[in-house]
């Protein structure tokens, strides 16, 4: 079957404008996405559509094909992107868009630009003796959690439509595939910079540069030293994404420098999940053997990898290779600090705070360790500092609890603010859902294996609104079974 090129005559869906083909050859493959015998449309995403100036009422059929990668819309270049990656610490020289085809990109009614992808689109040039197949569960699962972080205003990729495709793709046995349609600030990562730069292509990693300056950064395009300015600039956004992840108890599952967006956003969900018991070395990730991404470890992480995004650009940061990489230096030291300053911000807003003061790190830090050390759900002990009878509910040790509380509520005393904007400050801080585990997996389940979508779509609407207040707490707020959560493993999906 041969992907079809529509050229309609009434005006089209999608309004391309794609900078990334035309103003980086040489840098991507062009490549069509593969057809699919028989594509289901199973959910669109009607409310980001809105944002995206795309008139919901067109999404037919046609666009059926569209998502499915079954037709090409006018105006769209599809193409697969090149890039390397350290993925668990090894170098990959080659990783690239195996499974991910960019359509092009679209400018919304509000002028932001965003890269329209599919994933699970069939083999491209990147595949490395892959199949380019998604299967259902993970496509679902990306879809879910993006419009998760979204809600808990956290910068992230989103999904517009997940599409059956009527074929199975193989893994440990056969599973429904399917496509997702992402949508993106852009899909430039710190591995598009490794792949050039590793290969000795300077002017190639300065057009990056150039492009990504004018994509996420307008106002830095003058800046004397772009190189310089990129990196303190994408080590600002991942300080202050790593900080809002840390905040909400998100563990992403897989920090590969491939995984890793210039833009700031949280990309690639594969197996991620979210803490429950607070405890800093939790991970679930099947493939991190050694807890190298467990929850405590991503601000390392984050900095080490923008450390590999500095080894790229030291070239074009200076001619002299020692002075390129003093300055380099400096901007990965600051990362620590940079980090600190905007999860301290999240703390205080999440204890109600609007002033700040010495002690704010020690009351916020002793928390994180009482929740530790009784075992407390790290999502509801934030929602229940205003319940305390739920709170109580939590802690073994009513004492240690009542030590802390008497020192937060003579902090809140000399904040300066009333007592309701305090509580509403939390309110708006703390969420009391979280796309928990045993529920996403449960939501998957039902879709996969039974074809049934009423229990994802159940989460999806409860996760859109995470800090709605629930007058009792059920279901979609109670944590996992104390058995689930201590042998969940989550999987990649590839």
């Amino acid at each position: 079957m041969a992907v079809i090129d529509v050229s309609a005559a009434t005006a089209p869906v999608f309004e391309f404008d794609n900078t990334y083909a035309r103003d980086l050859d040489g840098l991507y493959a062009r490549q069509d996405p593969v057809p699919v015998d028989a594509p289901r449309l199973v959910r669109f995403n009607r409310e980001l559509a809105l944002d995206l100036g795309i008139d919901a009422e067109r999404i037919d059929g046609e666009m059926t094909a569209v998502f499915a990668g079954n037709v090409v819309p006018p105006g769209a270049e599809p193409i697969a992107q090149a890039y390397a990656g350290h993925q668990f610490g090894s170098f990959n020289p080659q990783l690239g868009d195996g499974r991910a085809i960019l359509l092009g990109e679209i400018v919304t009614p509000s002028g932001a630009r965003r890269d329209l992808a599919l994933k699970g689109s069939g083999r491209t040039p990147f595949s490395r003796g892959g199949d380019g197949r998604a299967a259902l569960g993970p496509v679902l699962r990306e879809y879910l959690m993006g419009e998760a972080m979204d809600a808990l205003g956290i910068p992230t990729t989103r999904a517009l439509a997940a599409v059956t495709t009527g074929e199975p793709v193989y893994r440990d046995g056969a599973l429904p595939g399917a496509v997702l349609t992402r949508v993106a600030s852009s899909h430039l990562r710190v591995g598009t910079f490794e792949f050039f730069g590793a290969r000795g292509r300077t002017d190639d990693v300065e057009r990056l540069v150039r492009y990504s300056l004018e994509r996420h950064d307008p106002d830095l395009v003058d800046d004397p030293n772009p190189a310089l300015a990129l990196l303190r600039s994408v080590s600002e956004r991942q300080a202050s994404l790593i900080a809002a992840w840390m905040n909400v108890g998100f563990i992403h599952g897989v920090m590969n420098t491939d995984n890793t967006a210039i833009s700031g956003e949280t990309i690639d969900y594969g197996p991620c999940a979210f803490l429950e018991v607070y405890d800093p070395a939790t991970f679930f990730s099947s493939i991190d053997q050694g807890g190298r991404y467990a929850f405590g470890n991503q601000p390392t992480i984050a900095r080490w990898n923008i450390a590999r995004l500095a080894e790229a650009l030291v070239p074009s940061i200076a001619d002299d290779p020692a002075r390129a990489v003093e300055m380099a230096t400096e901007v990965i030291d600051a990362f620590p600090d940079r980090f600190e300053h905007h999860w301290l911000e999240g703390l205080r807003r999440k204890l109600g705070l609007t002033s700040v003061a010495a002690e704010d790190r020690s009351l916020a830090i002793d928390w994180l360790e009482l929740l530790q050390a009784q075992r407390v759900d790290f999502t509801l002990g934030w929602r229940w500092l205003d319940d305390e009878e739920r709170l109580r509910s939590l802690f073994a040790d009513q004492a240690v609890l009542d030590a802390w509380l008497a020192r937060w509520r003579d902090r809140s005393d000399r904040d300066g603010s009333d007592a309701r904007r305090r509580a509403a400050l939390r309110a708006s801080a703390n969420p009391i859902v979280i796309p928990r585990n045993h529920l996403v997996e449960a939501a998957l389940t039902a879709a996969v294996i039974n074809d049934d979508f009423d229990v994802f779509d159940r989460l999806l609407a409860a996760v859109r609104r995470p800090f709605d207040e629930r007058p009792e707490p059920g279901d979609l707020v109670e944590p996992a079974p104390l058995a689930f959560t201590s042998s969940y493993r989550t999987f990649c999906g590839t």
